[in-house]
Order: structure tokens, then C-alpha cells, then sequence
């Protein structure tokens, strides 16, 4: 394993990024969550992530240098056009405008439109939890994941996130793919020559497997809950695709061809303001509220997130630590001449 401080794995995932010819904002915004995914202990969207944005921009699959145009659509609703660049960039262009509507209308939505997507979505919930509002977030990725009972990919790993402001401690949030895993985690264990759990995919026979390889190699991700997972799971290919005009994961994958790319889609964000759902003083509420969340510990068991902020607060004194393998990885990258955009 290679120790690296916070600011040293953040000037190698931008230096990285900018030579690979991605534009200011767009190396910032991924800059920023792919460090605070592996500050946070999220590995497989931490540092590993600078790969996969890289091969993503090499292989035409993502516009480096795309400007998200921002569409009052509606009251309540704002729509961010990507125009084929990552979310991230996107997300921040609407932001203003979600909160804005979210606090006149008590709810609000944000639909963003064109985008590739590679990243978790805590770190967009925790922005909107950071405003004192309700944040909801979900979008579909590649068709990776069988539906329950069935043995061909048809959903995409269709991460679900909530977050709750909490004064004075760190929100409520999770944030969990509907497949029994993330992507990335089946990524990292086939790199590493690792088996998998059953439970996580099959062959492409339909048997189960504890063999990453099988499951990149024509098999499939599994949901978790069996049935329940899977319905989740398309409910997001629904609100977060047709109904905001966007791909569903097996049309995303159709559009990567094969490339290797990271999923093209939407992405459905909403936001929700406590003091406009209530009449009177919300304080009494929200007290009620942390009375639920405080009685969590002593009962034995762990709120969602309390393991990354623990990791967060860690990792801000301590760094981070990579294995040697993907730091030698990220080196090569930074320092191969062929990577390197010339300015103009």
C-alpha cells in the first residue's frame, strides 16, 4: 500500500485530469469527488475512478470540455443539459437554481439531461443537506444487472441516495446501488485476482458465480432483496430515463458500443424544505427526528455513513492509502507524454 496525504492524491488526480485534456471546471468537480470518495473510504469511487475518467475521454465516450446549459423548465423543476459531459460540472450549474425553487415551493426537482456518470451521489445529497434541505437522488448507469428471475442484463447498478440535515452532527445519508453491489466493487476484486460472494452475479449461463471475470465475460450483477431490489431498480430506470428524457441503462450501453466507457444517461435530483412542509415552528419535528436518529447507536446498531465519516475525519490526519499497483497505475498516466493535451 502507498500512503498519500489528502493534497497529494488530489494534485494527482488533477494533474492527471488537465493533461488528459479535461477543461478547469471539469477537473475541479471530478477532482473533488474522486478524492472525497477515497478520503471517505469508498474505494471503488475513489482514486481508481481517475482511470476510468481518463479511458472515458480517450475512447470519445465523455466531452472534456462540455459547458452544462441550465432550462428554467417548470416552478419546481430545473433541467441541466450536460451536453455529454459528466454530471458533476452539470449538478453544480443547477444547484442555485434547485435550492432556489426548493425553498419557494417547499419541493423542487432537478433533471439533468446528456450526462456521463461515474460517481456516487452522497456528495450531491450532502451539498443539498449542507442548505438545510431534504435531498433525493438516482440514475441509471449500464445494463450490468439481471432483474429478479431473469438471466440477461437488463438494468444498471441504479444508485439510490437520501440525505437528511441534522444540526450540529453530520447528515443522514445513504447512498446504495440496487444491485448487491457496486460496479466498481466487482472491478476492484477482478483486478486484485479475487473471488466474489455469491449473491453478486452469474455466469452467462445464469449459474451463480464467485468469479468476477464471469460476470464482465457475458454474465450479469445480481439486485439485492431479490424482487424488491429489482423493482427499485426499475422505478429508477423509469423516473430517472423516459420520464425526464433520457436512456435507459440498456440504452446506454448500446451507446457505448463497447468502449469501455463510463454509463450515458439522466439523472433525477429532488430536494425537499422541512419549514415549508410544516405549519408553525419545525424545531419541535426535527427534535423528534433526531430522537429517531439518536436512539440508533445505544440500540447496537450503526447509522448509514457513520463508518465514512469516521474514515473522513481519519483520512484528513492521516491520508489515504492506495494500492501499489493503482498508484503505479496513476503515475504512469500523469506522467505519459501521449496523455498530454496541448493547449490550443
Amino acid at each position: 500500500m502507498i500512503q498519500l496525504s489528502l493534497a497529494d492524491a488530489r494534485t494527482l488526480v488533477a494533474t492527471i485530469l488537465a493533461n488528459a485534456g479535461f477543461s478547469e471546471g471539469h477537473v475541479r468537480t471530478l477532482t473533488d469527488t474522486i478524492v472525497a470518495g477515497e478520503r471517505d473510504g469508498c474505494t471503488s469511487h475513489g482514486l481508481y475512478r481517475t482511470l476510468v475518467c481518463a479511458h472515458s475521454l480517450r475512447t470519445g465516450k465523455v466531452d472534456g470540455n462540455a459547458l452544462p446549459r441550465v432550462h428554467d423548465q417548470a416552478p419546481a423543476i430545473v433541467r441541466v443539459d450536460a451536453c455529454g459531459g459528466y454530471s458533476l460540472l452539470a449538478f453544480e450549474a443547477g444547484l442555485p437554481h434547485l435550492i432556489e425553487k426548493a425553498r419557494h415551493n417547499g419541493i423542487a426537482a432537478m433533471a439533468i439531461n446528456h450526462c456521463v456518470h461515474f460517481s456516487a451521489l452522497w456528495p450531491e445529497v450532502e451539498r443539498l443537506t449542507d442548505a438545510g434541505l431534504v435531498g433525493l437522488a438516482c440514475n441509471p448507469s449500464h445494463a450490468w444487472v439481471a432483474p429478479s428471475g431473469g438471466r440477461v442484463p437488463l438494468l444498471g447498478t441504479n444508485p439510490f441516495a437520501f440525505g437528511w440535515p441534522r444540526p450540529d452532527k453530520p447528515p443522514y445519508v445513504f447512498d446504495f446501488a440496487t444491485s448487491a453491489v457496486a460496479r466498481g466493487e466487482i472491478e476492484l476484486r477482478r483486478r486484485a485476482g479475487e473471488s466474489i460472494p455469491e449473491g453478486w452475479g452469474i455466469d452467462a449461463a445464469g449459474n451463480a458465480t464467485t468469479d468476477p471475470q464471469a460476470i464482465v465475460d457475458g454474465g450479469a450483477m445480481l439486485t439485492f432483496g431479490d424482487h424488491k431490489g429489482s423493482a427499485l431498480s426499475t422505478m429508477i430506470e423509469l423516473i430517472a430515463g423516459p420520464l425526464i428524457g433520457d436512456l435507459t441503462s440498456l440504452e446506454s450501453l448500446r451507446h457505448d458500443g463497447g468502449a469501455g466507457g463510463s454509463p450515458y444517461h439522466g439523472e433525477l435530483v429532488l430536494a425537499l424544505d422541512p419549514s415549508r412542509f410544516i405549519s408553525g415552528d419545525p424545531a419541535p419535528h426535527a427534535a423528534r427526528a433526531e430522537a429517531l436518529l439518536d436512539a440508533f447507536v445505544p440500540s447496537g446498531a450503526r447509522l448509514p455513513s457513520q463508518r465514512r465519516y469516521e474514515a473522513r475525519a481519519r483520512s484528513r490526519v492521516e491520508g489515504v492509502r492506495i494500492p501499489e499497483q493503482l498508484h503505479a497505475e496513476l503515475v504512469a498516466l500523469r506522467d505519459d507524454p501521449a496523455m498530454r493535451v496541448m493547449p490550443g
